[in-house]
């Protein structure tokens, strides 16, 4: 019986040994990656934006379903297509860019549907406020990079959530307070 036990519990340690083997990291391609979102203007329209400038790191375990990430976006590089709302939404009553330069996510829970990276689970950080914010993960493809050498994984994410809540109110009540975000990302797995 004893013999049993032991062997059991050398075999589970070489499998989950195993598992961390098969953990890939992966870097951020900020040239493919833009997390964007659209907000109320009024009840008019809806503004889109998007940040220009993110870096961070995905460590995906596909066979074990496990994974983490760390995402960086410099509030600065903040585009809406038009240089006044720029200007506007780095100031203090907005994003106060001077005080809270970057957001930031992360997170250390993946869900996947059978094989299917389907969301993410994690906190987001912004105007210095953190609150849990899931993501949802519609598209999700890994593939060989002839160019590269190396994999390259991409996914588009989805997610909402009440901007009030991170204590950015301009404009409320005129200004509804629910953002919707959308993150294109690709990231390139580290030699």
């Amino acid at each position: 019986m004893k013999r049993t036990a032991l062997t059991t519990a050398l075999i589970t340690t070489l499998l989950a040994a195993a598992g961390l083997a098969s953990a890939t990291t992966y870097n951020i391609d900020p040239s493919h990656t833009y997390p964007s979102f659209e907000a109320d203007h009024k009840g008019m329209s809806l503004w889109r934006g998007k940040f220009n400038s993110s870096k961070g790191t995905i460590t995906l375990d596909r066979a074990a379903k496990t994974g983490s990430l760390d995402i960086e976006i410099d509030i600065n590089s903040i585009d809406f297509g038009h240089d006044g709302m720029n200007g506007h939404a780095k100031k203090a009553d907005i994003f106060d860019a001077e005080k809270f330069p970057t957001a930031t996510y992360k997170s250390k829970s993946f869900r996947f549907e059978g094989d299917r990276l389907v969301g993410v689970d994690g906190e987001l950080t912004l105007h210095g406020v953190t609150k849990p914010v899931q993501l949802k993960v519609d598209r999700f493809k890994c593939e060989q990079n002839a160019r590269l050498k190396r994999e390259v994984c991409g996914a588009n994410a989805t997610a909402d959530f009440n901007r009030a809540d991170f204590g950015i109110t301009f404009g409320l009540p005129a200004f509804a307070p629910e953002v919707k975000l959308a993150i294109q990302v690709e990231a390139i797995a580290t030699e």
